[in-house]
């Protein structure tokens, strides 16, 4: 039979009556090995501006792809139709659905194909809102937020016509100098798991599949180089980098993992049963799709030398537990086909992956009978409408996402220190200086499309309002002079704009210097996927040009604008205040000039540490004892700022720590508690973090740990009680016999500042025998935050 004769499309499999695994199997029972095997990969294409259907994109890995000669078989996945190049959303989503009509019209089966797009820091096509960057939502320390953005996220996708997202990153910062440190959330897995968890609800609770990535040990590669080897220890594993995967398959309804690039102790992801099919399926229970990393299944041919041939790559994958082929068909094409037909491969296979990929597709309604190609954003258009009829209809960027964007902006931002300069108090002249602060991309990104796509089109506009440091800085301050002076260039080294910068430094009352990074990809930027660096330092001679302006004698507010945290040399000392911000996204430069002003009361914490000298890596603050500064070494590691970090202009005492009991058994729990009052003059948030000390334990264990944070909001006068119930399991860890354990002892249960700020703690018993504690363990603290009455009493 030809597969372009639509013989069945109306067997028992369209039935919406029937449960889901019955549909799919009848489906399957109808389908040819070419059939099956077409829903199991991707092709990359390009939406057109014109509003015709997508068209398949060439790139420096692809094979030449002939879609017309492929859709008869059917098609699994439409690559980044939005995020290839820059179209108008409504253009791009009527090409979306008259790709989808060819592609239904063209099969035996009339099935739709999947459309994915990343979505990072926001749907990354031309125009949407670039909201700030995964290492921001972990300086917010703030999930419901992030919550709110990922709904909105997944409701602009949806609404074009795309059904899943690439993102969360949740690999667990080990390394700063790994260049995609500016995707992950943070250096701990705690933080990692529940802020990630948010953002993944937020996605799918609009009916968008969120994908966790990457799975497993990315951002542990040797040397922070990327797609380099990892060869952490199995307690590494399951204690630092698991966790935050673990949280999200549990609790956030995420329905598809991405693999990692690299190998992990000489297995590749793409490869490794045990990680793709024993861990995440049969352990933790995961039931939707794992989708490969884009051409990682080429890979265990091309660079790891794993895998003999293509087929020998797909089976090898296949049957360690991947489905789909991204980001388009190399594997998985004709020769696979071939071996299955002939026997080489088992079709077990391909039915085990398929299963998962048709059931997706189900639950997506896109095997229904009356399943639409038309997006939600396109209801209301006429039949035949061409692409200049609808161009503009479609705003991705709209006052409600911008007002999101700045709220999640305002509270990333992190007050590293202050003399007093803070807020400034109406300043006659302000010198603006450094390399970042007349860039309108110094707050984006790698994946910000901008920056990923965009900087490849220079004839077409931006897309969005990126207003730049200096100019948010003048309209803030409008009453003061503005001197501007670049300096230096992010990495040129040039250094003939030093004179210039410290004579407007000079001759200001106060200067705000402005340095950080450009992302970009492979060495095309300082920061992002592929620009990874030797150290720590400032990239360029923007340290230099740092020490010069301080030199100056005026007053110097450093702010940065990064995608990493840098040493900063002699700045933390010599500084008048210094502001972390982490690519805070299209609003980022007026949530750092509101800091500026005092229009808003900084509430960021660090998501990682700040390094005081730029050559003492890797360092994080998960660090045992020896890991940290000792008389056995010359290296000194003790961060500037470490994580937890951040100050704000309310002043905030701390006191009344308690238990609610001197011991817990091993399968017990225990409240503690302690008392957080605002005795300054403006509300203000502080976030109380909890940390656990385990003095001495059967392996070598970190110092401090987190295990709980609330964000409190508190009136001036204001004081609560904030309280968590901590259940034994939160202190497990795995023990030498290679299982998670709870045992008895002595721990410290500390109320923190930060990891290096520990004012109160609360020494607790651990009582009983060693507990085995298997997946099924609490995750999370409890936690209360109760206001109470402060009228007439001190603080």
């Amino acid at each position: 039979m030809s597969p372009q004769t639509q013989t069945g499309t109306s067997g028992a499999w369209r039935d919406t009556s029937l449960p889901v695994a019955e549909r799919v199997a009848a489906l399957m029972a109808e389908m040819t090995v070419a059939e099956k095997v077409a829903q199991l990969y991707g092709v990359w294409v390009g939406a057109s501006d014109d509003g015709e259907d997508v068209a398949p994109h060439q790139h420096e890995m692809d094979d030449h792809v002939d879609l017309d000669a492929i859709l008869p078989w059917g098609l699994g996945q439409l690559t980044r139709p939005f995020g290839t190049a820059p179209v108008d959303p409504a253009s791009g989503a009527l090409s979306l659905q008259r790709a989808q009509q060819k592609i239904v019209a063209a099969g035996r089966f009339g099935i739709p194909a999947l459309a994915h797009e990343e979505c990072l820091a926001g749907f990354a096509t031309w125009g949407a809102t670039a909201y700030p960057v995964p290492l921001s939502w972990g300086a917010s320390f703030d999930p419901d937020l992030v919550r709110e953005m990922g709904r909105r996220i997944g409701d602009d996708m949806r609404s074009v016509g795309v059904h899943q997202g690439l993102a969360p990153v949740l690999d667990v910062v080990r390394d700063a100098r790994w260049g995609r440190v500016e995707e992950t959330i943070g250096e701990d897995p705690y933080l990692v798991g529940t802020v990630a968890t948010a953002y993944i609800q937020g996605v799918e609770s609009a009916g968008v599949i969120a994908t966790l990535k990457h799975f497993v040990g990315y951002s542990a590669s040797k040397g922070g180089r990327n797609l380099a080897p990892v060869s952490v220890g199995a307690r590494e594993l399951a204690d630092v980098l698991l966790p935050p995967f673990e949280m999200a398959i549990r609790e956030s309804g995420v329905r598809s993992v991405m693999n990692s690039y690299t190998d992990l102790d000489g297995i590749p992801t793409a490869a490794d049963a045990s990680l793709l099919t024993g861990l995440l399926r049969d352990e933790w229970g995961f039931e939707g799709t794992v989708v490969a990393d884009y051409f990682s299944i080429a890979f265990l041919k091309q660079l790891h030398g794993y895998s003999e041939g293509w087929t020998d790559a797909a089976r090898d994958a296949l049957a360690a537990g991947i489905d789909v082929e991204l980001p388009t068909v190399k594997t998985f094409g004709p020769a696979l086909v071939q071996a299955v037909e002939d026997g080489a491969v088992d079709e077990a296979l391909i039915d085990r992956a398929l299963t998962r990929v048709l059931r997706q597709k189900a639950e997506l309604g896109m095997l229904d009978p009356d399943w639409s190609p038309v997006p939600p954003a396109l209801a209301a258009v006429r039949h035949g409408a061409a692409g200049h009829d609808v161009r503009g209809s479609v705003d991705l960027d709209p006052p409600a996402n911008r007002d999101l964007a700045r709220r999640l902006a305002e509270e990333a931002v992190i007050l590293l220190s202050n003399d007093g300069a803070l807020p400034l108090r109406k300043p006659r002249r302000i010198a603006v200086v450094g390399p970042v602060a007349a860039d309108p991309y110094a707050v984006l990104g790698c994946y910000s499309f901008p920056s990923h796509v965009g900087v490849r089109h220079p004839e077409v506009p931006i897309g969005l309002t990126l207003p730049t440091l200096r100019d948010v800085i003048a309209a803030e301050f409008p009453d003061a002079e503005i001197v501007f002076a670049r300096g230096t260039t992010v990495d040129g080294g040039e250094t003939d704009g030093f004179a210039k910068a410290v004579a407007a430094a000079s001759a200001a009352d106060v200067v705000v210097i402005a340095l950080g990074d450009r992302a970009g990809l492979f060495g095309r930027g300082t920061s992002g996927e592929g620009c990874d660096v030797a150290d720590l330092s400032l990239p360029g001679a923007q340290q230099a040009l740092l020490d010069a302006v301080l030199d100056s004698g005026t007053p110097t507010v450093v702010t940065l604008l990064a995608g990493r945290p840098y040493a900063l040399g002699s700045a933390p000392e010599r500084a008048a205040a210094i502001v972390q911000t982490f690519f805070a996204g299209e609003e980022g430069t007026g949530a750092i000039a509101g800091v500026l002003s005092g229009r808003v009361n900084p509430s960021g914490r660090l998501p990682v540490s700040v390094p005081r000298d730029p050559g003492a890596q890797p360092s994080t603050y998960l660090a045992a004892t020896l890991a940290r500064r000792n008389e056995v070494s010359n290296i000194d590691p003790t961060a500037a700022f470490p994580f937890g970090h951040g100050l704000a202009y309310s002043h905030f005492v701390w006191s009344d720590a308690a238990a609610s009991a001197p011991e817990l058994s091993v399968d017990g729990s225990v409240t503690v508690s302690m008392h957080v009052g605002n005795a300054g003059d403006r509300d203000g948030v502080e976030v109380v973090q909890l940390y656990v000390h385990d003095p001495v334990a059967s392996v070598v264990r970190p110092v401090q740990r987190l295990i709980g944070y609330a964000r409190v909001p508190l009136a001036v006068g204001e004081r609560a009680q904030v309280s968590f119930d901590v259940a034994a399991d939160l202190l497990s860890f795995t023990g030498a016999g290679g299982q998670r354990i709870v045992e008895p002892g002595a721990i410290v249960l500390g109320f923190g500042r930060s990891s290096g700020e520990i004012p109160l703690t609360v020494p607790v018993s651990v009582v009983g025998e060693t507990r085995v504690v298997d997946r099924a363990r609490t995750l999370h603290a409890d936690v209360r935050v109760e206001v109470e009455s402060t009228a007439g009493q001190e603080l």
